[in-house]
Parts: structure tokens; C-alpha cells; sequence
């Protein structure tokens, strides 16, 4: 059987669902759909019917290249309001072998769970910062060493309920169920983690169109994050109010003519659209530039100053993605803010050739290094249904919504 993982990363302007299989170490897109967002906001579902039909047309675009149905995902969740919290628990070792086991990693984990979650909150993560051997030894990896008792420090992912509680909802009116739940800005790690920024402190900022996501990751763990009401939208907004032109075209003008450095922008080169009231106009190219070099600046300051809240220790490793990441030049406006030796990121799978995509195929590599970690087998598809692609619990308490979630840590 084939580790075979689909992500879902819904954001405020795209849904995006990723088919993707682990192939010795590297990710291998089968499938991508992307579909415009409909009743969602910020990352939150605000209209449940248009919501429910634009989830379902993505997952209907991606079944469609696959030829099978898709039934288990990872779902990326908005962390407004994501609180961390550190916790620890133990487990004994009492069998005749007395070798750790992805099993006791799993019954550790649980006990620094359990009576840890408020009713109105969500675990989304529980990650191992160390075990400890006998109350002895600290060690990051307990695999098949020797002990009678296991311990472990660990650091909780929450958020609220309501941030995901229709998701999972409607999701389960399309008979698909959630194997997982994973911060967009971890999985922005996961997919640009590499030698360099590995183990070191390393802040993710995610550009999506209603917001902006800071994160701080340590030692590959997510330890804090928050969310800028600002985004690629406001930059269309500014364009449209100028010019007196639809959202529509202003995006357009942003993505296919605009450049996000103004040095670069042609002062004679121009393109020609309607204002609202049906006038024909032409907007030059290094105007419209300057309109976008203005918010892109704007964006990565205050960035950059919500890092320095996060955290006060030294940042070695900064990544930036996101939809206007990919616009001609923001590298040059980047490097203004952060440093000539600092460059953005860039996603370089086949198929998904677009920082759009960083969020959902990180989720995808997350999911992956969570069951490797334990010895598990990861994949989304079962051996039936893969069959068909290539030949064509534990609750934490009953209120919780882990109950519906197939989490890793408890169900895998």
C-alpha cells in the first residue's frame, strides 16, 4: 500500500485540495484543485450553503482526475485565537519487554492531555518537545530504548470551537472525515524545512487575501502565532478605489501587469481597462507598481514587527509565502524589509508550482512525519480505494470535536 495523504487548506479567496503520495522522503502531487472561496471568511465558514458547495466542487474537481472519492483528509485550520500550552504526562512500561513503542509514545502523549482542554476549546496539536526515561534521561526519540516509565513534556495546540466546528460539519455531509487538524503555519514550515532553517528558530509569514499569518517555529515546533487583518485583498482595494475600477480587474492588474518593486516597472508601459462607470482608462504600469510597493511594504513591516512581539530570541531562518509572494520583484521589496541575505520561498513541486499551494502540501508532510514518528503508516486512502486509483479512539471528553477528528495521536 502507497502513503497517499489529501490535505484541504480553505482560505478566504481559494479552496485548495491536495492529493499527494511519500515516496522515499519526497512528495509527489497526484492531484490539485484549487476553486474560489464562497461563504468563508478568513478562513471561517460565515454562509454554510455557499460554503458546502464550494468545498464540494473542490473535492469533485480533484475525484475527477483521480477517478476514485475521496473520504479522509488533513484539514488546515485558522488559528485566530490559537493558544499554546505546555503540559506533561507519563505512561508505564509493564510488559516483559520493556522497549518504548510508538504505542507508549501514543499513551505518554494522551496522559499530557488528559483534563487539559477547556469545553470551549479544541486540541489541534500535541507535540513532544522531550521524553524522559525512567525520570532520568531526556531524549527526543524513545524508540526501542529500555524503560518502565515514560515521560513527557509537551506543548498544546488549542483553539477555539467555533473556528472549525461547521467545517468538520459540513464535511461530514459530504462523508469525508477529518484524520487530522494542522496550523497553516507549521505546514508552511514543513514544506520549506530543509538542512539550513532545520532546528533553528525560524518565523513563517503566510500573505493570504484577508490576512496575514505570522508564526514562530523552535526546534520544529510551533510555539506561537497571530493573524494581521490585512492581506493581498486590501491591495486590490486600493487599486479598484484609485482607478475606479472592479475588485475584479484590480486584481487582474495586480497578478498579470503590477510589479511589486517600482524600480523595475515600465513608466510607458500601459494596459487599458473600464472604470465602473464604462469609461475606457490606461494605467501605467509604474503608477500601478507604486500602489502595490506601498501595501506589500506596509504588510512586511508590520510583519516583521509582530515577530518581534512573538519572540524575543534571534530569528535565524525567515520564510514568506503566499499568493503575492509570487508577484514579479517582491523579492527585491523583501529584501528591504529583512535583509539582502533573506529571500522568499518558493514551491517547487510538480503540479503545485505555486506558494498558493505551500499551506496544503506542508499539511500533507506534517501528517506524514507524525505517523513516521510513531512507526505508523500514513495515508488518507485505503487499500481499496487505491486499488481503484491505480487500476483505471479515544476521546479527550464528549463535548470535544476530537471525537469526530480520526486524530493522529489517538486514533492512528
Amino acid at each position: 500500500m502507497k502513503q497517499i495523504i489529501a490535505s484541504l487548506d480553505i482560505g478566504s479567496s481559494n479552496i485548495k485540495l491536495i492529493v499527494g503520495e511519500i515516496h522515499r522522503g519526497k512528495l509527489f502531487v497526484l492531484a490539485c484543485s484549487k476553486v474560489e472561496s464562497k461563504g468563508i471568511k478568513k478562513g471561517i465558514i460565515v454562509n454554510e450553503e455557499e460554503a458546502y458547495s464550494s468545498i464540494k466542487e473542490a473535492f469533485k474537481k480533484a475525484q475527477g482526475i483521480l477517478g476514485i472519492k475521496l473520504t479522509r483528509v488533513v484539514l488546515v485550520v485558522p488559528s485566530y485565537f490559537a493558544s499554546f500550552v505546555k503540559s506533561e504526562g507519563y505512561t508505564t512500561i509493564d510488559r516483559e519487554d520493556n522497549f518504548v513503542n510508538g504505542d507508549d509514545i501514543t499513551k505518554a502523549l494522551q496522559a499530557s492531555v488528559f483534563n487539559r482542554v477547556s469545553p470551549n476549546l479544541e486540541l489541534v496539536s500535541v507535540t513532544p518537545k522531550e521524553f524522559i526515561i525512567n525520570e532520568t534521561s531526556s531524549v527526543k526519540d524513545p524508540k526501542g530504548m529500555e524503560a518502565h516509565r515514560l515521560s513527557v513534556n509537551s506543548l498544546l495546540g488549542l483553539i477555539p470551537k467555533k473556528n472549525i466546528y461547521l467545517t468538520i460539519d459540513l464535511l461530514e455531509k459530504m462523508d469525508v472525515k477529518v484524520v487530522d487538524l494542522v496550523f497553516g503555519g507549521l505546514c508552511d514550515y514543513f514544506e520549506f524545512k530543509n538542512e539550513e532553517n532545520n532546528e533553528k528558530s525560524t518565523a513563517v509569514i503566510n500573505i493570504g487575501s484577508n490576512k496575514t499569518e505570522i508564526s514562530i517555529i523552535k526546534e520544529n515546533i510551533l510555539i506561537s502565532t497571530e493573524v494581521l487583518d490585512i492581506g493581498s485583498r486590501n491591495i486590490d482595494r486600493d487599486i479598484s478605489y484609485i482607478y475606479d475600477i472592479s475588485l475584479d480587474d484590480s486584481k487582474k492588474i495586480k497578478e498579470k501587469f503590477a510589479l511589486a518593486s517600482r524600480a523595475k516597472a515600465s513608466t510607458s508601459e500601459v494596459v487599458e481597462t473600464l472604470t465602473k462607470s464604462n469609461e475606457r482608462i490606461k494605467i501605467n504600469q509604474y503608477e500601478v507598481s507604486d500602489i502595490v510597493y506601498s501595501r506589500i511594504r506596509e504588510i512586511l513591516e508590520l510583519s516583521k514587527k509582530q515577530i518581534n512581539f512573538l519572540t524575543k530570541e534571534e530569528i535565524s531562518y525567515i520564510i514568506v509565502t503566499g499568493g503575492t509572494s509570487e508577484i514579479d520583484g517582491f523579492e527585491s521589496v523583501f529584501k528591504e524589509i529583512f535583509g539582502k541575505n533573506k529571500v522568499p520561498s518558493k514551491v517547487e513541486e510538480l503540479g503545485c508550482r505555486s506558494n498558493i499551494y505551500s499551506t496544503g502540501l506542508g499539511a500533507i508532510k506534517v501528517y506524514h512525519e507524525k505517523l513516521k514518528f510513531r512507526n505508523k503508516f500514513a495515508t488518507t486512502i485505503s487499500e481499496e480505494e487505491q486499488g481503484g486509483l491505480f487500476s483505471d479512539k479515544k476521546k479527550i471528553n464528549e463535548s470535544s470535536l476530537l471525537g469526530k477528528v480520526y486524530s493522529y495521536f489517538f486514533d492512528n
